[in-house]
């Protein structure tokens, strides 16, 4: 039977377009709604309690007004902070992101590994958790970026990011005692991927990068799996909490992912 309730997407920006595109690819029949909280960014330099009120009670209005049969926390800071609550608040199926840290571990033949992410995430428990299960025979080396996040948005509006600031931000992890021997880093904001080429171009040595997204749209597939889709592919939706010319501007970009509709909440 076809279905057309959306898998909806959620970021703080548009960062969750990394995770979007490889679910994209494994079910192009998907609806898909994809949301960034433009009110509330950026998420890495907000605290915990306010990540941990806010996300569910926004995620509650998102699904009383697009019907998802499924929700993607393609965010982080949100997820290692607020998956827990939003579970527990939403009768939806809810995948969250967390560093992928264990197919770095995986991949790495030095056995020093990178996490760069917001500061909201390489600082979070559950990321000594990941460490500790998957990656207990390496060094884990943190940095936390807030400008990452804007240099990303600001790739998707068609500015270049610039190779001085993308080497400053990777030598917060480079020179840390044992940088010198990273050979993965993990990508654990989702902003980041969309800036990887830019970032392996300006690392002082060859260096592979991992993120979540193709694992995370593997785990949609198998939850969706059996489940109806629309006979043909239709446009998909993005949605921001604030409106702006900013905004606006992201228009061509997120048609290139599909999402030809822009709405505000």
């Amino acid at each position: 039977m076809t279905d057309g309730r959306p898998i909806l997407f959620f970021d703080s920006g548009v960062g969750g377009l990394s995770v979007l595109a490889p679910t994209a690819a494994l079910l192009p029949q998907a609806p898909l709604v994809y949301v960034a909280d433009s009110a509330g960014f950026p998420y890495g330099t907000r605290s915990e309690g306010e990540i941990a009120a806010r996300v569910p009670a926004l995620l509650g209005r998102l699904a009383e007004r697009y019907d998802p049969r499924l929700i993607v926390i393609a965010c982080n800071t949100a997820s290692t902070i607020a998956l827990q609550h939003v579970r527990a608040a939403l009768d939806v199926p809810i995948v969250g992101t967390v560093p992928a840290i264990k197919p770095a571990a995986l991949l790495s033949e030095t056995r020093v590994i990178g996490v760069l992410g917001t500061e909201a995430t390489v600082r979070q428990p559950y990321v000594d958790d990941l460490a500790r299960r998957f990656a207990g025979d390496c060094t884990v080396l943190r940095h936390g970026s807030a400008e990452l996040v804007e240099i990303a948005e600001a790739a998707l509006e068609g500015v270049p990011p610039v190779p001085d600031r993308m080497r400053a931000v990777l030598a917060g992890l480079f020179d840390q005692p044992g940088g010198d021997r990273i050979d993965v880093i993990v990508n654990a904001c989702t902003h980041f991927p969309l800036v990887e080429a830019d970032l392996a171009a300006a690392a002082p040595h060859p260096v592979r990068f991992v993120d979540g997204g193709p694992g995370i749209a593997r785990r949609v597939a198998h939850l969706t799996e059996g489940q109806g889709w629309p006979a043909a592919p239709v446009p998909g939706r993005a949605v921001f909490t604030a409106r702006s010319a900013r905004t606006d501007m992201l228009a061509p970009a997120l048609a290139r992912y599909g999402l030809v509709e822009i709405e505000s909440l």
